[in-house]
């Protein structure tokens, strides 16, 4: 395959969209995902139309090559990368992973900056140049499709970066990355680096510039947009932002700057973006990350307007307060019609619109009993609650060890809160009793008095899913043990129901062989 033949030019009008949401993205604390949820996130990636899907770490974990190349095997129509240090084993590791794959792609890295030339890789610049150029060339073996990124660019010095990137150019890299690793650079410096490396390497041309920016200072998403405005044309993004401590520059934020100021861009991106929201509530959902609600684009309050002059505005004309359309990005009108007495088809067809579907008559018939259940707690019922049911459905693992039968809490003024339930384990029912802070805190303590699970409570999370006071409350549990982190998710219109299944659906993550240690070999 020609080389020329894989690149587009830096002045394209195209502009490549590279999530990472399954690699960097699952490397925030509590944020592992199993092969099958990857698959899942990768398949709604692919419907979105993302150009290039980073499936993970290859040589991470035996579970990360097993997602790597599942995922590989079931995209078509989008680009399946895989992670690898500028080391042998791991881009062999990468090109063993990604063989399934239509169209594959190997990323390799290696630090530039003096800080981790000297502190990390203990190794002196021609010497990481010609390690970079080796595994460039040894990564063409597997496939034409090369990206290569000199970690720590926002802080590595010029020069070297212009002697490195002209080699592995002409070594056969196809994509040259340029990650703001630390989140450290400002905007208009960053920009003023993708322009000044362009101009300088003589070989510029032939590859695709890309960049990948950290959040530490809340500026991923702006130095990105920064650095197309001087020539980069692919962004490395996540689903919600999600990723290493602050996070990745935001995917939905990404598209729709660009897509809504083309008077300001002169390039634009292939994606769906009505597979947006969507796709965000899914990620959120696997990885139990809650969308804080004033966050653009998918954030609940991003398309709302409470203040009386807006609301007057938007009724007149809603250009005067939207520079978008919610239903662009995914949202919908959010009420429905359906209830108590809607029958299976009906509710199958809303779900269509949605952009919900189901990969088993199983998954959709547990749904609609859920539904049924619900519309008899509810008054009305919102898009929001159907696609939390469908969470909830996901959130389900097989052979569950820990199952909540029945509940029974008393909170009474004065008396100290106590919870009465019955969990069946491995198959046996088991009474459990406890007494706490609150009901919820009882609650928990009477499942830890028969489980003994010996973790550790990290995060204990909150969000209404609709407004009323009938709404449903989504629960997100955090915990760890022995270096090990899950999180576990629960919705009910009861809070403390919702938050039992919560506590009960993270120990069964932990009971599970399918979750697995967290992934931390590197980052770019």
């Amino acid at each position: 395959m020609s080389n020329e033949s894989q690149v587009i030019k830096h002045n394209s009008n195209k502009l490549i969209i590279f999530d990472t949401t399954l690699r960097d993205g699952e490397q925030s604390p509590g944020a592992s995902m199993t092969k099958d949820e990857k698959v899942r996130i990768a398949k709604a990636l692919e419907k979105m139309n993302v150009d290039i899907i980073e499936a993970g770490f290859p040589i991470a974990s035996p579970g990360d090559f097993e997602s790597v190349q599942a995922v590989a095997s079931v995209v078509k129509n989008s680009t399946v990368c895989g992670l690898a240090r500028a080391l042998e084993k791991d881009i062999v590791r990468a090109g063993d992973a990604l063989k399934p794959a239509e169209s594959s792609r190997i990323h390799t890295f290696i630090a530039t900056s003096p800080i981790h030339m000297k502190m990390k890789l203990r190794m002196q610049p021609d010497d990481v140049l010609a390690q970079a150029v080796e595994s460039v060339k040894l990564a063409r073996q597997y496939t034409d499709d090369v990206e290569f990124s000199p970690e720590d660019a926002g802080r590595s010095e010029t020069d070297f970066l212009c002697r490195i990137i002209e080699a592995v150019i002409d070594a056969g890299a196809t994509t040259i990355n340029i990650p703001d690793t630390v989140g450290y650079n400002i905007p208009h410096q960053f920009g003023n680096l993708i322009a000044t490396l362009l101009e300088r390497i003589p070989n510029s041309d032939k590859a695709v510039f890309s960049v990948h920016c950290h959040n530490d200072l809340g500026l991923a998403v702006g130095n990105s947009l920064a650095a197309v405005l001087n020539g980069a044309r692919q962004v490395e993004c996540t689903i919600n932002g999600l990723g290493e401590r602050a996070g990745n520059a935001s995917l939905e934020e990404i598209v729709m700057a660009v897509r809504t100021r083309q008077d300001v861009f002169s390039c634009d991106t292939n994606l769906d973006t009505t597979q947006i929201v969507p796709c965000s509530k899914l990620v959120s959902g696997i990885t139990g990350f809650p969308v804080q609600p004033n966050k653009a684009i998918v954030g609940a309050n991003a398309f709302a307007h409470e203040s009386g002059i807006h609301q007057d505005g938007i009724l007149k004309s809603r250009e005067t307060y939207e520079i978008m359309r919610a239903q662009d990005v995914g949202w919908s009108d959010n009420r429905m019609v359906l209830g108590k007495h809607s029958g299976r088809n009906a509710f199958k067809s809303r779900l269509a619109e949605l952009n919900i579907d189901f990969t088993s008559e199983q998954d959709l018939n547990e749904t609609f009993a859920r539904f049924k259940d619900l519309a008899d707690k509810k008054h009305e019922i919102f898009d929001e609650d159907l696609r939390a049911l469908v969470a909830d459905t996901n959130w389900a693992i097989e052979n569950e060890h820990y199952k909540l039968v029945s509940l029974r809490v008393c909170s009474e003024t004065g008396e100290t809160p106590a919870a009465a339930m019955v969990l069946e384990i491995g198959g046996n029912e088991v009474s459990a009793n406890g007494s706490g802070g609150g009901p919820v805190d009882a609650s928990f303590r009477a499942i830890e008095s028969v489980v003994n699970s010996g973790t550790q409570l990290q995060l204990y999370s909150v969000n209404n899913i609709t407004s009323g006071t009938d709404a449903q409350g989504e629960v997100t549990v955090r915990l760890e043990k022995g270096g090990r982190i899950v999180s576990g998710q629960g919705a009910d219109t009861d809070i403390v129901i919702a938050s039992a299944n919560a506590y009960i659906n993270a120990l069964n993550k932990l009971e599970s062989n399918d979750d697995r240690e967290h992934p931390q070999l590197g980052d770019v």
